[in-house]
């Protein structure tokens, strides 16, 4: 494929196009007839390193929309596309598997921009001539200028590199693509929560789509979820689902998603949460929601007087399964299951390991009964300087314990914990490190 002079050139110094100056355009043979209009353009993703392919266009000819490969196109310039051949195929355009439509899969829809963990949306695509062809290589994400009420056409400003986004394309054709770069499932589950939550219902759950074979991830999503988006999600799923999913969860995150559903739905999930995990759920969800027994974890580290400190550093390294900040402190139970004391990893940490934990506890830890509100546990945490609070009942056995994250998550309004991000500059196409030459590696 050849260029013409008016092609612009990128900072490498290979022609470039943008989606909004082939869109309409005429697409004529090599003898200069009519064929018909550009009505979009098909790229294949090739991964998250590989700038995706320019394969063809659809072409409109009459009111048929026919498939035109990149191999028949003699030259592709802003505003007109020359064919080899004075022919072409009329048989109506299919859409293949792994195929992308950048018009109608990608222009004015939002992609996730991985760097920032935000939802930005597309205005405007680069194409750059990679040597082996025509790849897909830069976004521009800025909203067009308007001129008296109408949107200006843009063209040339398209400055983040594709590498940086994650698209949002909503069909199945090409989702087992989209699947493989896996870039979502290395940001935050907090972070991927506010995406959600961002999201629209198409959005969410192709977000979702891709934290789903990360089991463990998908979890922890969910505990970051505002509830209403949760109940939301949860209601596309079946029962089965719904208590897999909530018995990976922490058992305070899971009771309080369980309150949440529709009353008619709780007993059959419950019915299929194992077994172990459903008591802890339903002996939590009989306590008040902002009381010490309503935010508590109930699994916890616990040893003798008699252990080592050795032994008990050995019993917080095989806990994998409990929450890492209730692992902070190791609670010490008498031969009646009583509370005698609490020891902190640091204090292990400075001792001999054949020191018995006895030497180094506290032998009166702060401790609160499971009806202690919010308020009181969050004093407590700030006038003894605490990160965990053991929860006890009448006889001071140990019910579970209050972290400082839950006792931070309850008292923290909404809005602060949703607020925007501060705005990222970016930086322009120029001044990117990052070249098209990933394209040729296939």
């Amino acid at each position: 494929m050849s260029e013409l002079d008016a092609v612009e050139l990128s900072g490498n110094g290979r022609p470039v196009i943008h989606l909004s100056q082939l869109l309409r355009a005429p697409v004529v043979s090599r003898s200069g007839e009519a064929v018909g209009k550009v009505e979009d353009v098909i790229v294949r993703l090739r991964g998250a390193d590989t700038y995706p392919l320019v394969t063809g266009l659809v072409v409109g000819v009459g009111s048929r929309a026919v498939f035109v490969g990149t191999d028949t196109v003699e030259e592709l310039a802003p505003g007109r596309v020359v064919l080899g051949k004075n022919k072409i195929n009329l048989r109506g355009f299919e859409r293949r598997d792994g195929e992308v439509l950048l018009q109608a899969d990608v222009l004015d829809h939002r992609l996730i921009d991985v760097a920032a963990a935000d939802l930005v949306r597309a205005y405007d695509v680069e194409l750059e001539n990679s040597g082996e062809g025509w790849v897909l290589t830069r976004v521009d994400t800025r909203r067009p200028a308007r001129f008296f009420g109408l949107i200006k056409g843009s063209g040339g400003h398209a400055a983040r590199d594709w590498k940086a986004f994650e698209p949002l394309i909503g069909h199945d054709r090409s989702v087992a693509v989209r699947r493989i770069s896996g870039r979502v499932g290395n940001l935050k589950p907090a972070q991927i929560a506010d995406l959600i939550e961002d999201a629209d219902r198409a959005e969410s759950g192709e977000i979702l789509d891709r934290v789903r074979s990360n089991p463990e991830l998908e979890a922890d999503v969910f505990e970051e979820l505002d509830p209403d988006k949760a109940s939301r999600l949860l209601g596309d799923m079946s029962d089965a689902d719904v208590a897999t999913l909530l018995g990976r969860m922490r058992a305070d995150d899971a009771a309080d998603t369980i309150a949440d559903l529709k009353q008619s739905r709780r007993r059959r999930v419950l019915d299929l949460m194992p077994a172990p995990h459903r008591t802890k759920v339903l002996t939590l969800m009989g306590f008040s929601p902002d009381s010490a027994g309503g935010l508590m974890n109930v699994d916890y580290v616990s040893c003798a007087r008699t252990t080592t400190a050795a032994d008990a550093l050995a019993a917080i390294g095989a806990a994998t399964a409990i929450q890492p900040e209730a692992l902070l402190k190791v609670h010490v139970l008498d031969e009646d299951q009583r509370l005698s004391g609490v020891v902190s990893v640091i204090a292990l940490l400075q001792v001999a390991p054949s020191t018995t934990i006895a030497e180094v506890m506290d032998a009166d830890p702060v401790r609160v009964n499971a009806d202690a509100d919010l308020t009181d546990i969050a004093l407590l945490m700030a006038d003894y300087n605490l990160y965990l609070v053991p929860v006890v009942d009448d006889n001071d056995r140990v019910l579970g314990v209050v972290t400082v994250d839950d006792v931070l998550e309850a008292t923290i309004p909404e809005d602060w914990r949703r607020r925007e991000p501060a705005a990222r500059p970016v930086r322009d196409a120029d001044d990117q490190n990052s070249t098209v030459t990933g394209a040729h590696d296939r």
